[in-house]
């Protein structure tokens, strides 16, 4: 190692033996290790034979913790950044301390390796282009914004699930898209693996009743064109904008914005309303 350096070192997703050959070269030889719980990053590094002083920087920490970390590299040490699983930043914490570290001038330097959004892609025969979004919003207003966009692209939506969350967020689905392919991808790389596929409708009953563990990765199918349904939702997007005094012309904006159609042909989609 050179020059000290904040490393993004991506961690199994399940299976252990899914870590590279250079990340464990990385854990071996950093000064200090920043994961998202100590206790967990402790079995990884146990299995491995490794032992490391770590730093535990979740979700609410980030913020206050950032500066000392950095301060860390800037003093000589070489530090690692890891989650709990997957790629450090998507979807996880570390995009703050990353782009702290670019406006410090510190080097940054990212490992390639286990994602779980990836990996369920390439799995599902969905062709790209691709949109990630996180995970699904919790908030209704949230939900229906993210919905109009995933009824209007041709894009295939992915986003990260908890089990507890999931049949409510197929049921939306199933509101808005009924006849959209989806895919739920539970279980990645471990020995219980499952890829269910099929209509919101079709997969509901399949999961109804059934004890499911950690984070689900839900891919959905982008439109062919636009569709009835996409026109409704679209519809009913305008009516919660313009009921909270949004104008014609920022309807059409938001819109365009939300959904990466031009604002002429959200325009010609939804002139009849003017009628109404």
């Amino acid at each position: 190692m050179e020059k000290s350096t904040l490393y993004l070192v991506p961690t199994p997703i399940g299976n252990l033996k899914d870590i590279t050959l250079r990340a464990l070269d990385i854990i071996k030889a950093v000064d200090l290790i920043v994961c998202e719980d100590t206790r967990h990053t402790k079995k990884l590094l146990t299995h491995y034979g490794i032992s490391k002083p770590l730093i535990s920087c979740e979700r609410f920490s980030e913020a206050r913790k950032t500066g000392y970390i950095l301060d860390q590299v800037e003093s000589g040490k070489n530090i690692a950044l890891l989650s709990d699983a997957g790629t450090p930043a998507v979807s996880d914490p570390g995009s703050r301390l990353v782009a702290e570290a670019r406006l410090r001038g510190i080097r940054v330097e990212a490992l390639p390796g286990p994602c779980a959004l990836i990996t369920a892609l390439s799995a599902t025969g969905f062709e790209p282009p691709f949109r990630f979004m996180g995970f699904f919003p919790r908030q209704k207003d949230e939900k229906k914004k993210e919905l109009a966009r995933m009824c209007a692209t041709t894009d295939v939506t992915i986003f990260y699930e908890s089990p507890r969350r999931l049949l409510a967020t197929l049921k939306w689905i199933m509101k808005y898209m009924p006849d959209r392919e989806i895919c739920v991808a539970r279980e990645l790389t471990k020995v219980h693996e499952e890829y269910i596929i099929g209509a919101a409708g079709d997969i509901i009953p399949r999961l109804a009743g059934r004890e499911m563990k950690g984070e689900l990765t839900v891919l959905v199918k982008g439109t062919l064109n636009h569709t009835t349904i996409e026109q409704d939702s679209l519809e009913e997007r305008m009516r919660t904008l313009i009921n909270t005094g949004h104008s014609g012309r920022d309807v059409l904006q938001v819109l365009a914005q939300e959904t990466g159609i031009s604002r002429n042909e959200i325009y010609k989609m939804l002139i009849h309303l003017k009628k109404d």
